[in-house]
């Protein structure tokens, strides 16, 4: 059973939602409840009087729940599956902000008796979370699915090609389609996985960071979209750009949920350097029947001893490729009204329905004027996904709290 955490933050990546965690409870506690009819109360503790709590589920909902001194009270750690690994709590350790899974009795009135709780802390929650956001930048890779053969996935992040392995191991998660949020993500499972799709992949790097054996994988069916402004209606929330790729013209809604980001001019300009560098090596491969020179982060390249660029160690710039997403969230946030006709963006959206040309913002990255100009066909140049992976799909099985 899952519960998310109330650490939300604006932003999604490719969320990746994320940025909210989600916290997992153990199964096994269905089997330990106290009575097959027993009720549950799962959600965000926004009050405390006396020994009654008032519990706000996650669809806003809230519920009196009355912890009696007969009620047990059990800790457990962000990342344990296992009430065995719980702690002996008391109520007065129970305190706002924190996530509580109540057990009980179902009063008339709706309130709730409790005989257990089973509470994590927000302050360990939000611990956890900033090691797997930390994690997810050190050992995370995206892109877009290129091929699926079995368990193992290719997935391309710009001019570079990265082989996913998956195993009985491998945790998924799956994005919505209705939904720009990380905490409407379910569950997901390899055979989910589609070409095109977007993913990211935390897990053990080979030493040329072409191959991954993935540990956690979260992934969504998204479009990527670039090109400049052609209307912009600030103020209710849209704007219209031709596709440089499908070259439709494409209506797209900004909400509240959408993570606007502008990229500095320097920055820009070293990723658009590093497409330009990575289309001639990828060029030069295929003029040498398909071996890349020496230090070039062609496609299954290594990147270039000592290569810099934009995330420092374990961001985009090590990596060799063109993963935005490392950079994303470090970036400044800007609103609709910030941009004019005429910019160049590039956007990750989900579609309305299946082939229409009206699409919902998750991601969108202005300044990209450079990086457009070095792909003027269309093809992408770079990878942008859309989630802030803070929490990272690892706290999605493990925190008890993916994003």
């Amino acid at each position: 059973m899952q519960i998310r955490s109330a650490l939300h933050t604006a932003s999604l990546a490719a969320g990746i939602a994320l940025g909210s965690a989600v916290a997992v409870f153990p199964s096994p506690i269905a089997a330990q409840a106290p009575a097959a009819a027993a009720a549950r109360q799962l959600g965000t503790v926004k009050a405390i009087s006396g020994n009654t709590l008032t519990v706000a589920a996650d669809g806003g909902a809230q519920t009196s729940v009355t912890v009696g001194d007969g009620a047990k009270v059990l800790q457990l750690a962000p990342g344990s599956t296992d009430l065995k690994t719980a702690q002996p709590g008391t109520f007065s350790e129970i305190a706002v902000g924190d996530r509580v899974l109540a057990v009980g009795k179902a009063e008339d009135d709706g309130s709730l008796q409790a005989t257990r709780v089973i509470l994590m802390k927000s302050s360990d929650i939000a611990q956890k979370n900033e090691a797997d956001k930390a994690d997810w930048q050190r050992r995370g890779s995206g892109g877009l699915v290129s091929a699926v053969n079995g368990s193992t996935l290719t997935i391309k992040a710009g001019a570079r090609t990265i082989q996913v392995e998956t195993s009985a191991t491998t945790k998924f998660r799956r994005y919505a389609p209705d939904s720009v949020k990380f905490e409407d993500t379910k569950p997901g499972a390899l055979d989910q996985i589609r070409t095109g799709d977007q993913l990211r992949v935390r897990g053990g790097k080979s030493e040329d960071g072409a191959t991954i054996q993935a540990e956690e994988i979260v992934s969504g069916a998204f479009l990527n979209l670039s090109g400049t402004v052609a209307t912009l209606n600030a103020a209710g929330g849209v704007l219209t750009l031709k596709d440089l790729t499908t070259k439709k013209t494409m209506s797209v809604s900004v909400t509240g949920n959408s993570d606007l980001r502008k990229l500095p001019p320097e920055m820009a300009a070293r990723f658009a350097a590093r497409a330009r560098g990575g289309a001639a090596a990828a060029s030069a491969a295929g003029a040498n029947g398909g071996s890349a020179p020496a230090g070039t982060a062609a496609e299954g390249g290594a990147p270039r001893p000592g290569a810099g660029g934009p995330g420092g160690p374990g961001g985009a710039g090590r990596a060799g490729g063109g993963d935005l997403s490392q950079v994303l969230q470090r970036l400044p946030t800007e609103s609709l009204a910030d941009l004019k006709v005429g910019d160049a963006v590039m956007i990750v959206a989900t579609e309305t329905a299946p082939g229409s040309e009206k699409v919902t913002a998750v991601t969108m990255l202005s300044g990209v004027e450079p990086i457009l100009a070095a792909s003027p066909s269309g093809s992408p140049a770079m990878t942008l996904s859309p989630w802030n992976m803070g929490g990272g799909a690892a706290a999605a099985e493990g925190a008890g709290g993916p994003q």
